[in-house]
């Protein structure tokens, strides 16, 4: 009974190693998580931080195994408070370095075009389809993956990821998505 008791102590949040290595595990994710769900790197990135903050405020209270799914509920709190009376619009913003390219200008109109035509029809997807479809094909993650961090069940999110694909093939006609 001491040992466990021990464990528990030493897995204390509130001690400085332990609370750092929580944040430095979670803290990425968390920040895709409510990137996929904003659109806006700064929001995520304050969410993120206030996330952490009310983790670090509450240590004594939230056990060491609960940390995880605290601070997503927290994050997912913060993120609905937030956004309530707005439409969310994802944008993406990748820039990548200038290269040489030898294709011709139609086939690089064409395939900006088809950027532009994707991202629309992933922003305009509803929520709760982009944040899978985003989770799963952006950072990899499983359905179970997903479904732990979401707090819902794996059929959900395949049937969330099934309607994403659906509208994507509709909107988009590419059966490579």
């Amino acid at each position: 009974m001491e040992d466990s008791n021990k464990k528990n102590t030493d897995l204390s949040l509130c001690k400085t190693k332990v609370f750092e290595k929580v944040f430095d595990l979670h803290a990425p994710l968390l920040h895709n998580f409510i990137y996929y769900k904003c659109g806006d790197t700064d929001i995520s990135h304050d969410i993120v931080q206030e996330a952490f903050i009310k983790l670090w405020e509450n240590c004594k209270k939230v056990l060491f195994l609960k940390a995880k799914s605290y601070i997503y509920t927290v994050a997912k709190n913060i993120f609905l408070n937030l956004i309530t009376h707005q439409k969310v619009k994802l944008k993406y913003h990748q820039e990548t370095p200038e290269e040489i390219n030898s294709e011709s200008p139609e086939y690089l109109m064409e395939e900006l075009e088809f950027k532009v035509l994707l991202e629309k029809t992933i922003s305009d997807l509803p929520e709760k389809q982009r944040v899978v479809f985003l989770l799963n094909r952006i950072d990899k993650k499983t359905y179970a993956e997903i479904a732990s961090m979401l707090d819902i069940s794996v059929k959900a999110i395949e049937k969330r990821m099934h309607n994403a694909l659906i509208t994507l093939r509709e909107k988009i006609g590419n059966d490579n998505i």
